[in-house]
Protein backbone atom coordinates (compact mmCIF):
# COMPACT_ATOMS: atom_id res chain seq x y z
CA UNK A 1 0.00 0.00 0.00
CA UNK A 2 0.97 2.82 -0.99
CA UNK A 3 2.06 5.97 1.67
CA UNK A 4 -1.05 7.85 -0.31
CA UNK A 5 -3.50 5.14 -0.13
CA UNK A 6 -2.27 4.57 3.50
CA UNK A 7 -2.99 8.39 4.33
CA UNK A 8 -6.53 8.10 2.70
CA UNK A 9 -7.69 5.65 4.94
CA UNK A 10 -6.29 7.43 8.34
CA UNK A 11 -8.94 8.64 10.21
CA UNK A 12 -9.17 12.43 10.44
CA UNK A 13 -11.52 13.17 13.25
CA UNK A 14 -13.07 16.55 14.64
CA UNK A 15 -12.01 16.85 18.21
CA UNK A 16 -13.66 18.73 21.34
CA UNK A 17 -13.10 19.56 24.62
CA UNK A 18 -15.08 20.60 27.76
CA UNK A 19 -15.50 20.21 30.95
CA UNK A 20 -17.68 19.53 34.20
CA UNK A 21 -17.97 21.80 36.88
CA UNK A 22 -19.48 21.54 40.50
CA UNK A 23 -21.37 24.27 42.96
CA UNK A 24 -20.69 23.59 46.63
CA UNK A 25 -23.94 21.57 46.30
CA UNK A 26 -22.58 18.84 44.17
CA UNK A 27 -24.51 20.13 41.08
CA UNK A 28 -23.27 20.50 37.71
CA UNK A 29 -23.13 23.21 35.53
CA UNK A 30 -25.19 23.40 32.68
CA UNK A 31 -25.24 26.31 29.67
CA UNK A 32 -27.78 26.78 27.42
CA UNK A 33 -26.95 27.51 23.84
CA UNK A 34 -28.81 29.88 21.86
CA UNK A 35 -28.43 27.60 18.77
CA UNK A 36 -29.12 24.00 20.30
CA UNK A 37 -32.20 22.94 21.66
CA UNK A 38 -30.95 21.69 24.85
CA UNK A 39 -28.33 22.33 27.78
CA UNK A 40 -24.86 21.51 26.53
CA UNK A 41 -21.29 21.52 28.95
CA UNK A 42 -18.67 24.47 28.68
CA UNK A 43 -16.51 23.33 25.66
CA UNK A 44 -15.94 23.57 22.23
CA UNK A 45 -13.77 22.65 19.15
CA UNK A 46 -10.12 21.80 19.58
CA UNK A 47 -7.89 24.01 16.97
CA UNK A 48 -5.17 22.83 15.10
CA UNK A 49 -1.87 22.88 16.99
CA UNK A 50 -3.79 22.79 20.18
CA UNK A 51 -4.27 19.89 22.96
CA UNK A 52 -7.70 18.86 24.03
CA UNK A 53 -6.84 20.40 27.21
CA UNK A 54 -5.65 23.74 25.84
CA UNK A 55 -8.30 24.01 24.10
CA UNK A 56 -10.68 23.08 26.89
CA UNK A 57 -9.26 25.83 29.01
CA UNK A 58 -9.70 28.40 26.16
CA UNK A 59 -13.11 27.80 25.52
CA UNK A 60 -13.87 27.82 29.13
CA UNK A 61 -12.84 31.50 28.98
CA UNK A 62 -14.18 32.20 25.85
CA UNK A 63 -17.65 30.85 27.11
CA UNK A 64 -17.93 31.73 30.91
CA UNK A 65 -14.93 34.27 31.18
CA UNK A 66 -13.18 32.58 33.31
CA UNK A 67 -10.15 30.27 34.23
CA UNK A 68 -10.81 27.76 36.86
CA UNK A 69 -7.97 25.66 36.93
CA UNK A 70 -8.84 22.41 34.89
CA UNK A 71 -7.95 18.96 36.74
CA UNK A 72 -7.49 15.63 34.98
CA UNK A 73 -9.34 14.23 31.79
CA UNK A 74 -12.86 11.96 33.11
CA UNK A 75 -13.91 11.18 29.54
CA UNK A 76 -13.17 9.73 26.27
CA UNK A 77 -16.24 9.24 23.28
CA UNK A 78 -15.52 8.07 19.81
CA UNK A 79 -18.88 9.99 18.50
CA UNK A 80 -19.17 10.76 14.78
CA UNK A 81 -21.76 12.10 13.39
CA UNK A 82 -23.47 11.66 10.52
CA UNK A 83 -22.93 15.60 9.56
CA UNK A 84 -20.12 16.16 10.61
CA UNK A 85 -17.67 13.34 10.37
CA UNK A 86 -15.83 11.10 13.25
CA UNK A 87 -15.44 12.98 16.47
CA UNK A 88 -13.51 12.14 19.51
CA UNK A 89 -14.97 14.15 22.64
CA UNK A 90 -12.68 14.68 25.97
CA UNK A 91 -14.46 15.60 28.75
CA UNK A 92 -12.46 16.59 31.89
CA UNK A 93 -12.89 17.94 35.54
CA UNK A 94 -13.24 21.64 36.34
CA UNK A 95 -13.90 20.52 40.11
CA UNK A 96 -15.93 22.90 42.38
CA UNK A 97 -16.05 26.33 40.92
CA UNK A 98 -15.44 28.83 44.24
CA UNK A 99 -17.79 31.35 45.15
CA UNK A 100 -15.47 33.81 43.34
CA UNK A 101 -15.34 31.87 40.08
CA UNK A 102 -19.35 31.55 39.96
CA UNK A 103 -19.60 35.38 40.43
CA UNK A 104 -17.49 36.61 38.02
CA UNK A 105 -18.90 34.18 35.22
CA UNK A 106 -20.21 36.49 32.40
CA UNK A 107 -21.41 34.60 29.54
CA UNK A 108 -20.16 34.94 25.91
CA UNK A 109 -23.27 36.67 24.38
CA UNK A 110 -23.23 35.20 20.96
CA UNK A 111 -23.46 31.64 21.95
CA UNK A 112 -25.00 31.13 25.83
CA UNK A 113 -27.98 32.85 27.01
CA UNK A 114 -27.52 31.37 30.33
CA UNK A 115 -26.69 28.62 32.63
CA UNK A 116 -27.50 27.21 35.57
CA UNK A 117 -26.20 24.09 37.95
CA UNK A 118 -28.63 21.30 37.96
CA UNK A 119 -28.50 17.50 39.93
CA UNK A 120 -26.99 15.37 38.76
CA UNK A 121 -29.82 13.11 38.95
CA UNK A 122 -31.95 15.37 35.84
CA UNK A 123 -29.16 15.33 33.34
CA UNK A 124 -30.97 12.74 31.12
CA UNK A 125 -34.27 15.24 30.63
CA UNK A 126 -32.21 18.62 30.20
CA UNK A 127 -30.02 17.24 27.21
CA UNK A 128 -29.49 14.53 24.38
CA UNK A 129 -29.26 11.29 25.62
CA UNK A 130 -25.58 10.67 24.16
CA UNK A 131 -24.46 14.02 25.72
CA UNK A 132 -26.21 12.83 29.00
CA UNK A 133 -24.14 9.39 29.35
CA UNK A 134 -21.19 11.57 28.69
CA UNK A 135 -22.15 13.23 31.57
CA UNK A 136 -22.97 10.77 34.08
CA UNK A 137 -19.78 8.91 32.53
CA UNK A 138 -17.93 11.87 33.66
CA UNK A 139 -19.74 11.79 37.14
CA UNK A 140 -18.81 8.20 37.91
CA UNK A 141 -15.19 8.95 36.93
CA UNK A 142 -14.61 11.33 39.01
CA UNK A 143 -16.09 9.73 41.99
CA UNK A 144 -14.08 6.48 40.97
CA UNK A 145 -10.52 8.23 39.94
CA UNK A 146 -10.68 6.54 36.87
CA UNK A 147 -11.43 7.75 33.21
CA UNK A 148 -14.38 6.37 30.86
CA UNK A 149 -14.00 5.30 27.28
CA UNK A 150 -16.98 5.52 25.52
CA UNK A 151 -18.37 5.24 22.01
CA UNK A 152 -21.43 7.34 21.57
CA UNK A 153 -21.88 7.86 25.18
CA UNK A 154 -21.96 4.44 25.69
CA UNK A 155 -19.01 2.10 27.44
CA UNK A 156 -17.84 -0.84 25.35
CA UNK A 157 -19.68 -3.33 27.22
CA UNK A 158 -23.20 -1.22 26.87
CA UNK A 159 -22.01 -0.71 22.94
CA UNK A 160 -21.57 -5.07 22.28
CA UNK A 161 -24.63 -5.53 24.30
CA UNK A 162 -26.97 -3.13 22.77
CA UNK A 163 -24.71 -1.16 19.85
CA UNK A 164 -25.56 2.53 19.57
CA UNK A 165 -27.85 5.29 19.06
Amino acid sequence: MSDNEHEAKMAHPRMAAGSLFFDDADRVLLVEPWYKDYLDIPGGYVERGESPLQACVREVHEELGITPLIGRLLVVDWAPNPGEGDKVLYLFDGGVLSARDRERIELQAEELQGYRFHDTERVPELTIPRLARRITAGIEARASGRVAYLEHGNSPEQVTARGQD
